[in-house]
């Protein structure tokens, strides 16, 4: 049922997924004032999640996620994580351009794709001489 989310869904469920590490409940109106939209966006997007099994949603008594709906979530936040730390460790970029472009890739990039570049990013974690050689423009 989680196959093939939009952008939207995902982050919505990224979102819910880290509200929920310091609280038991999600409400849908703490959605809508981190994402600063409106009340109705929030409840049709709630609503999708729900129908896809991702979460329960059960109006004013808030939102929980489902199995499911968690290890959907952590992928999408693996991925956020993953992409965020290359271009700011790695590529040098500042973190708000980091951010921004991780978030836009997490939703297009495939997996065998995304298992590559973490395979790279933890050879570079792991060899700091090839990030000081990149960061001074020595490689080619």
């Amino acid at each position: 049922m989680a196959d093939n989310l939009s952008a939207s869904l995902e982050d919505y469920l990224e979102l819910i997924c880290n509200l929920l590490e310091t609280s038991e409940c999600v409400k849908a109106v703490e959605i809508a004032k981190k994402l600063n939209i409106s009340r109705a966006s929030v409840s049709e997007a709630l609503s999708r999640l729900s129908e896809k099994k991702l979460i329960v949603y059960e109006g004013h008594k808030g939102i929980t996620i489902t199995p499911e709906g968690l290890k959907k979530a952590k992928e999408v936040i693996n991925k956020h994580n993953t992409l965020t730390s290359l271009f700011e460790e790695v590529l040098g970029f500042n973190h708000e351009t980091a951010e921004d472009n991780a978030c836009k890739i997490e939703h297009i990039i495939n997996g065998e794709v995304f298992e590559r570049i973490k395979k790279f990013f933890i050879y570079c974690k792991n060899n700091e001489n090839f990030i000081n050689d990149f960061k001074k423009g020595n490689v080619n």
